[in-house]
């Protein structure tokens, strides 16, 4: 994706992050259950929604984040599918299966990491240590939020992961969904804390904190599912409005903020 369509990086992007997980929990299993697809039929839909949204996006000049969110959307929704599939109809123990999906996951990044490293420093070859310098944080940069094909494949492993892991909290651990959702949002919770001045956006604190996001998502979103509470499709209608109105917030205030730096200017 381009720069123009990528957000901030900032609380803004948890926030909306955080949001995203829920609706996408409750949107994978409302394409399994509820319209029938089951978790092998939806993925190939999903799969060309991703593609024809990475595809219109190179045609939009305009500067908006409504590309990035939406392939967000999709690769959580198929992630909740693929979880389900892995360990639901092919009944692949969730311990084996997290420890599966966390290698491929730390496989693909440091993969990644490496080859776009070693991509950075060749072009800063000549400029001393400063300009190695940048060039290690232009890469780590690119590895958190570059939005092309290994960054959404690492995506969708980290929503695996984090799918398994919250319902291997929620009913191998017997905690039920709100209970599971409190046991994952503490760490959660810390993780935030400590990424303060930046670590945040370290490889691999970033990747931890996304699979974390995902985990506690699940959660809730299947919390909010449940029949006694809002049921799936009131669930899945209220988490897209509210994940909506994150956004529409989120880009409002970073629309003042760049009204009055550019004011100030």
């Amino acid at each position: 994706m381009h720069d123009r369509h990528l957000p901030a990086l900032g609380p803004s992007f948890w926030m909306a992050l955080c949001f995203a997980s829920v609706f996408g929990a409750n949107l994978g299993d409302f394409f399994a259950h509820d319209l029938g697809l089951g978790h092998l039929k939806g993925l190939p839909l999903l799969a060309a929604a991703l593609g024809i949204i990475l595809l219109v996006e190179r045609f939009d000049r305009f500067a908006h984040e409504g590309w990035y969110w939406s392939a967000i959307v999709v690769v959580r929704t198929a992630a909740t599918n693929l979880a389900d599939l892995l360990c639901g109809d092919l009944r692949f123990p969730r311990i084996w299966a997290s420890v599966a999906l966390a290698v491929a996951l730390g496989i693909s990044v440091t993969l990644v990491w490496n080859a776009w490293r070693r991509s950075i420093r060749r072009g800063a070859m000549g400029r001393g240590a400063t300009g190695r310098g940048a060039a290690d944080a232009a890469a780590r940069k690119r590895l958190v939020l570059s939005a092309d094909g290994a960054y959404w494949l690492c995506m969708l492993l980290a929503g695996t992961l984090g799918t398994v892991m919250g319902d291997y909290a929620s009913h191998d651990l017997h905690l039920g969904d709100a209970k599971a959702a409190a046991a994952l949002g503490l760490p959660l919770a810390c993780l935030f804390a400590a990424g303060g001045h930046g670590r945040i956006w370290l490889t691999g604190f970033y990747w931890v904190t996304v699979v974390m996001v995902r985990a506690a998502g699940t959660a809730v979103g299947d919390f909010l599912a449940q029949r006694e509470v809002l049921g799936l499709a009131l669930s899945t209608a209220a988490t897209g409005v509210a994940f909506v109105v994150v956004l529409l917030v989120v880009n409002a205030r970073a629309a003042r903020t760049a009204r009055a730096v550019s004011s100030g200017n």
